[in-house]
């Protein structure tokens, strides 16, 4: 399907594509296409949900971006199923295929509302895991898609700075000024969320970090609340961040929508041929 007349191309830079339901997802991208998304990059859970996206990937290579990781967010792999992934990602590599590391990160929200239980979390696992992972997005050259909020983004930033990681994603980011100034300097990516159209922090965010190092992203199937409440969460909807984006900026619509396409593109190398190993 052609994409809607006149408009540019944007890109979904982080996607859940595999939480949708099995027979949903070819509909999602279908819906995308129509909807003038020209790439999605979609993250995984574990080694089955790499498995998942890796299929879609195939079937869709010129739209999805494969990510291949660990999510934080839920109990950690045991050693077996970690070595697995591991070694199910460096076979991605030798084999020549696309694909990035994600979604990584640290347990935040986990950790926050275990905080004062009888059952805290211990994050120092969590830390080792996130530590490989930025290890081998460093030795693979392959950018990093980072679950990483508030003061975890610190501690991210540190294990990203021992490994020398340049192309690292903060997805759906929110954290303080200082953590903002850092990560400005180091050159590290954020994408935004409909959420903008909504909350001050994610607005005033916008305002505060550079055009060049932002893009968009649905994090869906996760659904929003404001205009887009009661509404199932579509790779479309960052046509709306990026109005949204243009608006806090004062910059004009379309030319922001494409520049925020390009950054997304650029970062995740969308139109490095498959077998280059600079992907």
């Amino acid at each position: 399907m052609s994409r809607p007349d006149r408009q540019p191309a944007i890109v979904d830079a982080h996607l859940h594509l595999d939480l949708y339901e099995p027979a949903e997802r070819e509909a999602v991208l279908r819906d995308a296409s129509a909807g003038g998304v020209g790439g999605i990059v979609a993250v995984s859970m574990d080694l089955a949900s790499a498995e998942a996206v890796r299929a879609l990937a195939l079937r869709h290579p010129a739209l999805v971006m494969p990510a291949y990781g660990y999510h934080p967010e839920q109990p950690l792999p045991e050693p077996q199923q970690e070595e697995a992934l591991i070694a199910w990602i460096r076979a991605r590599y030798r084999a020549g295929e696309r694909f990035a590391i994600g979604e990584v990160g640290l347990p935040y929200y986990t950790r926050t509302e275990r905080a004062g239980t009888d059952e805290p979390l211990d994050e120092a696992p969590y830390v080792r895991l996130l530590d490989r992972f930025a290890a081998l997005a460093a030795e693979l050259d392959r950018p990093l898609a980072l679950h990483a909020v508030y003061e975890d983004a610190d501690k991210a930033c540190e294990l990203l700075k021992r490994h020398g990681v340049r192309r690292a994603h903060f997805h759906w980011f929110k954290g303080p000024e200082h953590t903002i100034r850092r990560m400005i300097a180091a050159g590290y990516r954020i994408s935004v969320t409909p959420d903008v159209a909504y909350e001050p922090d994610i607005r005033a965010l916008v305002q505060r970090y550079p055009l060049e190092l932002m893009m968009t992203e649905t994090d869906g199937p996760w659904r929003f609340e404001g205009p887009y409440s009661g509404r199932p969460t579509r790779p479309s909807m960052v046509r709306d961040v990026a109005a949204h984006i243009a608006a806090l900026k004062g910059l004009e619509p379309a030319e922001t929508a494409r520049r925020l396409a390009a950054n997304a593109r650029t970062f995740y190398r969308m139109d490095v041929p498959a077998g280059d190993r600079t992907t």
